[in-house]
């Protein structure tokens, strides 16, 4: 059986915008997208909107889940408070468990060091180097990277994130795929027809 349920991290200051595409069309495809705290407290986005986690961290498991999404916030920059989320990705890795890492949750990837030896992007190389990370040489200045099961992107490209987390689930393939990301990033109306036959 396919596991159709999606894992989002919710934490104070996430950056909401980041995951509307994603989260939005997995939905729209079938997919679940489940909340996931550090406890199931509700925690207020960079936008103001409370949000109540469906599952704190320690319940999450790679069996249950499709995907993890880890998304941008001010805490990944501002302490260690969400080092859990990056321990909780290193557990999905190595479970054979697809991430996608955007924004700010790329530098926690980074202190995680599971981009030292894989192609990633992020907001800009130097971002992550004021890590300390090791993985500078593998470092891609483009809008988003899949390398096997881990997604990165910068957070100025949430439709290239939803892109590739789209691809690697097989929401929308080819043309469609093409098709989906010429009409959201583009404005391409020649798209849409493409898409919705």
């Amino acid at each position: 059986m396919t596991r159709r349920t999606v894992h989002l991290a919710v934490y104070d200051t996430y950056a909401d915008w980041e995951t509307g595409h994603t989260t939005a069309h997995l939905t729209q495809n079938g997919y679940t997208v489940k909340t996931v705290g550090l406890n199931t407290d509700p925690v207020t986005t960079m936008g103001g909107v409370r949000i109540q986690p469906d599952l704190a961290l320690a319940d999450l498991d790679p069996a249950d889940s499709a995907l993890l999404i880890l998304t941008g916030a001010d805490l990944w920059d501002t302490g260690d408070e969400l080092a859990p989320f990056a321990a909780a990705a290193r557990t999905f890795l190595d479970a054979g468990v697809p991430i996608a890492a955007i924004c700010g949750a790329t530098a926690g990837l980074a202190r995680e060091g599971l981009l030292d030896d894989r192609p990633h992007t992020s907001a800009v190389s130097f971002y992550l180097d004021a890590t300390g990370y090791k993985g500078g040489e593998h470092y891609v200045d483009t809008d988003a990277v899949t390398d096997g099961n881990l997604i990165t992107a910068g957070p100025t490209e949430p439709v290239a994130f939803a892109r590739e987390v789209f691809a690697r689930l097989g929401v929308y393939k080819g043309e469609k795929l093409d098709a989906w990301y010429r009409l959201f990033h583009d404005s391409d109306p020649s798209a849409f027809e493409i898409l919705n036959s």
